[in-house]
């Protein structure tokens, strides 16, 4: 099948739409990359969508007409994104998540992604799975991270134990024991592990006045110095240190929290690159936190995907805080680190077409496997 894919993280920075043709069975898929465009939001759009994740107030009529906008922009983007003259089978879309609750102990959580389905199919005439997170947490899971499966698909090795280590706005990891050995696919783990690029891009709006979004291959910070009594401070956190499954989001890792961080670092009189360099030690410092924290051993191989796969400076952080590891990007494995999140929906569309489960219970805590998404005619 010929499927796109559409993915817009917490970093709201754009829809990242990607063609895929994928051939196979369950967990035995060829999928090959056709084409792949990010789509950035209209400025007015994209700061009512970071307001409402920060927890602004909307009317129930004023959310109506911002899930139609989001969901008329996915469209948009499949239209534009589809070579001339290639029938597309199917749109896996994942929309927009605004709110997300982890589950709790005796109380299902809740997530919710804005982009309607319904619209996308018809406006765009392809059939489309959309809602993909809630039949996981109907089920008590956390409905994250849901792209454990598809790195068990792409990148299980039968003799080496791997880490997949996505860094949007929001840090998640998959490790994946090698598969020789008996009962391993009980021994996967994945979780999310704190900010991945979201404190950094949130500073770097703030210090450049919205010139500026993101820290481009980590120049600026690379021009500082991490203050480390900071990091150390930071790492306290109680998110950090709690077990798996587990999972967050800008409700936790958003502006109050930079505000927090600002407020934290004022006796220590650093520069903006200071402070920009410490905020990226706390991306690598948490991931390898939780490697050491939480994973039985630390993985032959870390293959970053994600924004932050190409930010220079954060993969030297990285390295340095976790020095024995071999550190790889999912292109490395001829899988784009830039749209590997929209290939992960367009593989969860095909799998929910065909019946087959796209959860992982022993990552996102979650009681049972669970047929993902839902899926709109046009």
């Amino acid at each position: 099948m010929i499927v796109v894919g559409l993915m817009s993280g917490t970093s709201v920075d754009g829809i990242d739409a990607a063609v895929v043709n994928i051939e196979g069975d369950g967990l035995d898929l060829t999928v090959n990359l056709l084409a792949g465009q990010t789509f950035p939001y209209p400025d007015d759009l994209r700061s009512q969508i970071l307001a409402v994740c920060e927890g602004a107030s909307i009317s129930m009529e004023d959310l109506a007409k911002l899930d139609g906008a989001i969901a008329s922009c996915f469209a948009d983007a499949t239209i534009n994104v589809i070579p001339e003259n290639l029938k597309v089978d199917l749109i896996g879309s994942h929309g927009q998540t605004v709110f997300h609750q982890p589950a709790q102990e005796h109380q299902l959580g809740y997530s919710l992604q804005l982009g309607r389905g319904e619209l996308i199919a018809h406006l765009t005439h392809i059939t489309t799975v959309s809602n993909f997170r809630q039949g996981d947490i109907a089920m008590g899971g956390h409905g994250a991270p849901l792209v454990s499966k598809i790195d068990l698909c792409l990148f299980a090795h039968p003799k080496h134990n791997r880490c997949l280590q996505n860094l949007g706005g929001i840090g998640n990891v998959t490790y994946l024991p090698a598969n020789h050995q008996p009962q391993w696919q009980e021994k996967i783990m994945g979780w999310d592990t704190g900010p991945g690029n979201a404190l950094i891009d949130l500073a770097v709006q703030k210090f450049t006045h919205n010139q500026k979004t993101f820290d481009f291959d980590g120049q600026w910070s690379r021009q500082g110095k991490p203050c480390m009594p900071l990091v150390k401070t930071w790492l306290k956190q109680d998110f950090f240190n709690q077990k798996p499954p587990k999972s967050t989001g800008r409700e936790l890792f958003g502006h109050l929290y930079l505000e927090q961080c600002l407020k934290d670092a004022q006796s220590f009189d650093l520069s903006e690159a200071d402070f920009l360099a410490t905020l990226t030690e706390l991306t690598a410092a948490s991931v390898a936190h939780n490697y050491k924290k939480f994973l039985p051993t630390l993985p032959h191989d870390l293959i970053l995907g994600g924004g932050g796969s190409s930010n220079g400076y954060l993969k030297e952080r990285l390295q340095a805080n976790l020095p024995t590891v071999n550190l790889l990007t999912t292109d490395d494995f001829n899988v784009s680190t830039e749209f590997k999140e929209a290939i992960a929906f367009a593989i969860l569309a095909y799998w929910r077409v065909n019946s087959f489960t796209g959860n992982l219970p022993v990552v996102t805590g979650a009681k049972k496997e669970a047929l993902l998404g839902e899926i709109h005619y046009p």
